[in-house]
């Protein structure tokens, strides 16, 4: 008997424990400053000349509960939160249920979020999953729940959540999908729509149409179930296929979604601006986007295009002052929204090349120093074989100049270059031009077997295109909150980091690339564009199995692009003509200043012959070399230019 009633006594207890902490966390919230419903995730960009290019999160009006379809918000409320007009933020019989269910099973097979829940986590806070984000979750919820009504909070939850496609919002996805407004939806429409959320990439009719319908009749079975719909309506629901418009107008790119996903995860990293500010403040971001130029860089990759599982990243800035002028994660964000200029990792081939030339510039070798490209074995200290080979196993068996290995990629010569050096060198160049990638210390690097992010690997090819100088690249210029305050302004950097007497020269070798004087046992790699090509260029390509780089520029432009599969299948030998012809249009397009560097004082030319560095009567086997002062050859007079 003691026992029943210390039992009932502690239940007792604990109840009004509960209760009174409950209540006082909701007293707490109805005494909290209210969030602000309608800007949640509202933010603004503008384009370099600050037009405006973006508005919220794909939000282009706020859309009154009265115009949506109220077909779309039963689905919602039927398959989302079907108790959302009883509860007061958190559905406690469902979070009991759900959890029963997930230890009963030994993981999570279902969730209890709410509507409320969700949008919060929209609108307001990341996806960590962490307890101090779910307290922070928790607390905005009850603030949400006090200050505002239901229809209140369903009206900016179908606002801003994700549709998919780069759509957020019911209007946004409307148009997008129907082409019609959120208010003239269908039933089944308003179905399909409704299941979206739940993975949106997943789920959308554009790219996974099966999917999307398989999930819309999960939503008609839970209205069904709830009472929103007859039985004879949802038996004769998706008999026939659904119509989808998937298109936006004409002033949207199918890449400019990558661009805007990559301002975003720019301004998370400016220290004192918080995620609560980028999702709920009015914010107006002034971008160094180029429309102009990242339509022609998305138009040419598309005019070029062999196939619809080829990805492209792709990545323009002014040297000049490190502005990110056009950026593109990937061929279709429609299709994938993994933004490949951001995350992805992938090896970069011979365009590492160019920072162990750098390298070897500074430590006394010249542009017509002469390695030997043979077929070579070099044994290494652990005891192990390295044996590169030249690409289709073409060698000259000859001595041949540093700029006839870049015209044509040489790989023994290169390798010979790193281990003369020490494989420090070229790590301590890499990372002095700005590279963050941790490079391993092998001979290999020197033939881009580290993976290295696109927007790192184009930071360090800024400081050749720069003359050398460290200017920090970037896609935000300022930033103004809601009450006109500007909160931040980005302030470039100009630090001289190189000697520019060697970044002149290696950007003259450079050319050669794409210089038919070097012909010979073989050819220069980008030959097939220099004709195309209306100004000067430095210009290096890089091939792996898998992987396709192309980067070229002069003092006012530099393009860094990838080409590859997700899967990592190996690229037709097609690709690499594909890539370079993208290079070649849109530069040709978007340059309308094609100079190229001033010659420093310190640097003098001499005319020689391509392949061996020697004097040559044969104008057409001759190249002009440069060299530090006082470092060049002594060959006759004639031959010397200043």
């Amino acid at each position: 008997m003691q026992k029943i009633r210390f039992l009932y006594k502690s239940f007792i207890f604990i109840f009004f424990s509960i209760l009174t902490i409950i209540t006082g966390l909701y007293t707490h919230a109805y005494f909290s400053k209210p969030i602000k419903l309608n800007s949640s995730g509202n933010y603004f960009l503008y384009d370099k000349n600050d037009n405006l290019i973006y508005q919220g999160s794909s939000v282009n009006e706020w859309t009154d509960l009265k115009n949506i379809s109220s077909d779309l918000i039963n689905a919602v409320i039927s398959i989302e939160d079907k108790n959302f007009f009883h509860h007061h933020g958190f559905d406690y019989l469902r979070i009991g249920k759900a959890l029963f269910k997930n230890v009963k099973n030994s993981k999570i097979v279902e969730g209890a979020s709410t509507i409320s829940q969700q949008y919060i986590k929209n609108a307001y806070l990341d996806f960590k999953q962490t307890w101090n984000r779910k307290i922070k979750e928790a607390f905005l919820t009850l603030n949400l729940e006090v200050h505002y009504s239901k229809d209140e909070i369903l009206e900016a939850y179908l606002n801003t959540i994700n549709y998919g496609q780069g759509n957020y919002g019911i209007q946004s996805a409307a148009k997008y999908y129907f082409n019609k407004d959120a208010k003239d939806l269908s039933l089944e429409e308003s179905i399909l729509l409704s299941g979206i959320p739940k993975n949106p990439t997943n789920y959308n009719p554009v790219s996974n149409y099966d999917n999307a319908i398989k999930r819309a009749k999960t939503v008609a079975f839970s209205m069904y179930k709830n009472g929103f719909i007859k039985k004879e309506t949802y038996d004769n629901l998706f008999k026939t296929k659904i119509e989808i418009y998937g298109k936006k107008s004409d002033k949207d790119l199918q890449t400019l979604m990558y661009f805007q996903d990559a301002v975003i995860n720019e301004l998370k990293s400016i220290p004192n601006i918080s995620d609560e500010q980028i999702n709920s403040g009015n914010l107006k971001v002034y971008t160094t986007l180029d429309y102009e130029i990242q339509k022609v860089m998305e138009e040419e990759i598309l005019n070029e295009l062999p196939n619809d599982k080829l990805e492209v990243a792709s990545v323009i800035i002014n040297p000049n002052n490190g502005d990110i002028l056009a950026l593109s994660g990937g061929v279709n964000y429609a299709k994938s929204q993994y933004n490949r200029a951001l995350y992805s990792k992938r090896q970069v081939g011979s365009t590492m090349k160019p920072f162990l030339y750098y390298a070897a510039l500074k430590n006394g070798m010249t542009s017509s120093s002469t390695f030997k490209s043979q077929f070579t074995s070099f044994n290494m200290d652990n005891g192990k074989v390295y044996s590169p080979k030249n690409y289709g196993n073409v060698y000259g068996n000859k001595d041949i100049t540093m700029a006839t290995a870049i015209a044509y990629s040489d790989n023994i010569y290169a390798v010979k270059t790193n281990l003369f050096l020490g494989v420090d060198e070229l790590i301590e160049t890499a990372h002095l031009c700005g590279i963050k990638e941790d490079l391993k210390e092998v001979p290999s690097l020197a033939l881009g077997t580290s993976e290295i992010n696109l927007l790192d690997f184009a930071q360090g090819y800024t400081t050749f295109a720069s003359g050398g100088y460290y200017r920090k690249n970037h896609l935000v210029r300022k930033v103004i909150d809601e009450d006109g305050n500007n909160i931040y302004e980005f302030k470039p950097t100009n630090n001289l980091i190189l000697n520019p007497n060697y970044t002149y020269i290696l950007n003259e070798l450079l050319t050669s690339t794409m210089n038919e004087a070097f012909i010979d046992y073989n050819t220069p790699t980008a030959l097939s564009i220099s004709k195309k090509l209306n100004g000067k260029y430095a210009l290096k390509t890089g091939t792996t199995d898998t992987d396709y780089w192309t980067i070229g520029y002069n003092p006012n432009k530099l393009m860094v692009m990838w080409t590859g599969y997700d899967d990592n299948s190996n690229l037709e030998v097609s690709v690499g003509a594909n890539a370079k012809n993208i290079f070649a249009n849109t530069m040709n397009k978007i340059n309308d200043d094609n100079s190229w560097y001033h010659t420093p004082n310190n640097v003098v030319g001499l005319l020689l012959n391509t392949i061996d560095g020697t004097p040559t009567s044969d104008v057409n086997k001759a190249n002009m070399f440069y060299y530090l002062r006082g470092s060049e050859p002594e060959y006759d007079i004639e031959n010397f230019i200043n």
